[in-house]
Parts: C-alpha cells; structure tokens; sequence
C-alpha cells in the first residue's frame, strides 16, 4: 500500500446483458414496416430459408395451413410416407413452437433501455415533448438524395435525342419504390404522345443505370439484370428464375429439382446465388413522398357494430415444407446437416408467428382506437379526442413502444377517409364541461371560424381566442397563431378585403 492509501487489485464482475438476436430484429422489422413493404420482408427470408415454402392464395385452408406449420403429418405429391419428426421422432428431434420468451425480451429490451435513459447521468423520463423535439430535428435534415435524382444525374452524363430524353424522365418518374417499371412502352408512347422507338430506347439506357435491376418490368427481370451483370446469364440460377420462377418463389425445391434433372444440393447452391441479389434495388434510395399508400386496416360500420379488416394482400402465406421434416425422419443427413435444417425450420415457424402475432397486434389497437375515438367514426374530425400511445399500450396489454412500432408506417381507413394510425394519436385541452378536445379539433374550429368571418373584417388571433372561449376551450393566443399557420391561413391583416 502506497503513503497515500491507495491500492490496485483486479475483480471480476458477472452481469446479464441483453443482446438483440437476429429473429427479434426481424420480428421488430415485421412489426414496424407497412403493408406495401411487408412482402419484400417475407421474400427476403424465403430466398435464405430452404425449409420455407408459400402457399397459393387459394390452395390450402386456413386450418390445413396452422396444422403444416405446427408439425401434423403431411405427404407431399404422395411421394414420401414418414411421419415428419414432430410427431413421432424420438424427442431430440421435435421443435419448440412457443416463441413467447422471445417475444417477452422484445419487451424487456424497451424496457431495459427506457431505464437506463432516465438513469443515465441523471437523465429525465423520455417525454412525449422529447420525443416532438427529436421528429423536428429529423425533419429538419437535408434529405437524402431519391432514387429519379440518382438516376437522371446518370443520364446527364450522355447526350441524348430530346425526344428519348423526354421518354427517360417519364420512365424515371414511374418507377415503383423497388425501381421497377409500372408502364409498358406501348403505354408511355400513347400516353406521352413520344415515338415508341424513343421510348424502348430509354427503357434500354434506363436499365443500363446503376443500381442494376432498375427499370426491370417485374421481380423476375430484376434478378436476370443482376445475373447477366456478373457474368452468370447462362447459368443454374438464371435457368430456374427464366424457367421455374413460380416454384421459387413458393420454395418448392423438390419440384425444380426433378424437373431441370438437377441434384438437390446444387438447386440449394443456385438459390444461395439468388437470394444474394437485391430484389428490389430501388429502396436503397430516399423514398419518394409521392409514394402509394396502402391501407393496413380498414373500418367500418355494420348496423351498430364497427368491423375492422385487416390487409392480408401483401403477406405471403407460408409453411414449413414437410420435405425437410421428412429428411430428418428417415435419419439420411449427417448432424451438421440435421442441425442446420432444424434450426432453419426453427426461424421458418419463428416468422410465421411474428406475422401472426403483427397483425394481431394490430387488429387490438385498432380496435382500442375505435373504443376511444368513436366519435370521430361516427362524426368527423371535429370529435377526435386526445390521445397517448401509453393510453393504449396499458389497455392492450403491450408496452408503449411496442405501440410505436405497431403504428409506424401504418394506414387506417375510416368512413372519413384513410389516415395515418399515428394521426389519432394527439395531445388536447380540457372543456369547461370536462369533456377532452384534441388539438386537431382545435384546429378545425379555428379553420371553421375563419371560413365564416367577415372577409372585410377578419377575425384576429385574439379574435379566435374569444370565440374558442366561447365553445368552453381555453387556449392560448400564441398557441392559435401557432395551429393558424400550421393550416396555411395568413393573418387578420393579410386576409382582410377592401373591395
């Protein structure tokens, strides 16, 4: 020991850290994306997971389905007799279906991190003003460049004809969000009054721009472009996308197999291949604001009764193939290969039930939202009520941010119209009768206000304030001047006619 006091010795110290495992990333993803994006997700995960197949729509029942997924005996094409090892497979080879701890850490984590924010030097809650604040500084940001930016930058680099310039543009212009092309030639030329060899000729350059994919006219195409890029357009892989694209992308190996007279293992080494592309270039880019919006949830009214629909159009309906249930029956792979399609048929049932459990998620909130926002449902904006998400995470059962993941990129459509999810979602005043009037509501009757005044005499923003008095709503005259302007409407002085 030193003159001072001091001394040096080494401690070991064991604490629990939680780490985000890549299936609850992806269920988070699930989740969080919209509907419109939700196939892209799913078909990720099925060019990487073997032991994944879709369904057609119509091909198999609901019932039949959940039975696949969870393990009962199926044959498939008669072809095979053994009963997949869920059922009568020694114990070592059944899989655990409950993924309910998975989905408690999802929670845990919101938790853990909340925590550690408002201990963290002191910090304060993480508050709904905090939460305003952050919105404003990324809205603020200089947006990144779209994907029309990037492209036409490229074609500034040529010196083309005017006219397939013109074609190119317009071919930019409708590009979905993937990069793909949403008109035919024909089309562009008899809509846009251009030469249908300008317009193929732009199709051509367009196709030639980096990332390569773009300005391909489906899926298929896409990966073709890719394919060819590297040098690989004879290959496996672009043989069974050209010849065999339905069996792939429902994961029917077996099916391709026999049918290119190609052993199983080199289908799998040419699936590998593909699901190394990108299949959808065009979402690397800034996501054009003129995006086409898809409803998650719809809702409407049946006699006194309020239905709500779920958008199911874009999600793929999936189930374990019982090929590779039936591979480890008959004890014909080695234990790296047994291992490795156990724990792919693990994360096959994992994302089958994230894809459940997100629309049920949904379905709750929404059904939560119609039980507080009736009114607006049955009468207009006029009636929305103020509203938290921790209002709606302790009535449903789930934490607040899981409620802002749920309603994140959402859609809702009403007999009003279709908002988003986080529309209803609002803080609000308080009436003299108690009743709670949301600040969209406050606007509106500022607006309303406006719209009736007396054009040669425009009301003030005191003016507005007296007349919100009126109505038993106390509200500040800076704070009208504030929603005023977040409607567009200019002041008193600037509204008034002399005429």
């Amino acid at each position: 020991m030193s003159a001072l006091g001091f001394s040096h010795s080494l401690q070991q110290r064991q604490a629990q850290q939680l780490v985000l495992a890549p299936q609850l990333r992806q269920s988070l993803k699930i989740l969080q994306v919209a509907a419109l994006d939700l196939r892209s997700v799913i078909q990720e995960e099925l060019q990487s997971n073997p032991t994944l197949e879709e369904l057609p729509m119509d091909g198999v029942s609901l019932e039949k389905e959940k039975q696949d997924n969870d393990g009962d005996p199926e044959s498939h094409d008669g072809a095979h007799d053994a009963p997949p090892p869920d059922i009568d497979a020694p114990s070592e080879n059944r899989e655990e279906l409950d993924f309910s701890k998975e989905f408690q850490i999802l929670g845990k984590l919101d938790e853990d991190w909340r925590d550690h924010m408002a201990s963290a030097g002191g910090a304060q809650p993480y508050t709904s003003e905090d939460a305003e604040r952050r919105q404003h500084f990324f809205d603020s940001l200089v947006s990144e460049t779209s994907l029309q930016e990037h492209l036409l930058r490229q074609a500034d680099l040529d010196e083309l004809d005017p006219k397939v310039r013109e074609a190119l543009e317009h071919l930019v212009g409708s590009l979905d969000d993937h990069g793909f092309l949403t008109q035919t030639p024909a089309d562009v030329a008899l809509q846009t009054g251009l030469p249908l060899d300008a317009v193929q000729e732009a199709v051509k350059i367009l196709k030639a721009c980096e990332p390569t994919g773009i300005g391909a006219a489906n899926l298929a195409e896409c990966l073709l472009l890719q394919l060819a890029a590297k040098g690989r357009a004879e290959s496996l892989a672009s043989r069974i996308i050209k010849h065999h694209f339905e069996l792939l992308t429902r994961r029917r190996i077996p099916d391709i197999a026999r049918k290119l007279s190609v052993p199983m293992d080199e289908i799998q080494v040419a699936i590998e291949e593909i699901g190394k592309l990108d299949p959808a270039p065009g979402r690397r880019f800034a996501e054009d604001n003129n995006r086409v919006v898809a409803p998650d949830v719809s809702v409407e009214k049946d006699g006194e009764e309020w239905i709500v629909s779920l958008n199911n159009d874009y999600i793929p309906r999936l189930r374990i193939s019982n090929t590779y249930r039936e591979l480890i029956a008959k004890g014909a792979l080695n234990k790296q290969e047994r291992d490795y399609i156990r724990e792919r048929m693990r994360s096959g049932k994992f994302l089958i039930s994230s894809i459940e459990q997100r629309q049920q998620t949904i379905e709750r909130i929404t059904r939560e939202i119609i039980r507080v926002q009736t009114d607006f449902f049955e009468k207009g904006v006029s009636q929305l009520k103020p509203l938290t998400m921790m209002q709606i995470a302790e009535a449903v059962g789930v934490h607040e941010t899981t409620v802002s993941r749920a309603i994140a990129n959402k859609y809702i459509r009403t007999p009003h119209g279709v908002f988003e999810m986080k529309y209803f979602f609002t803080p609000g005043y308080q009436a003299e009768d108690g009743a709670s009037v949301s600040n969209k509501s406050v606007k509106e009757m500022i607006a309303d206000q406006i719209a009736m005044e007396d054009k040669a005499s425009p009301l003030s923003d005191q003016d507005l304030v007296l007349k919100l008095q009126e109505k038993g709503l106390k509200v500040a005259r800076r704070t009208v001047a504030k929603y005023r302007e977040e409607l567009g409407i200019l002041p008193s002085n600037l509204r008034r006619d002399y005429k």
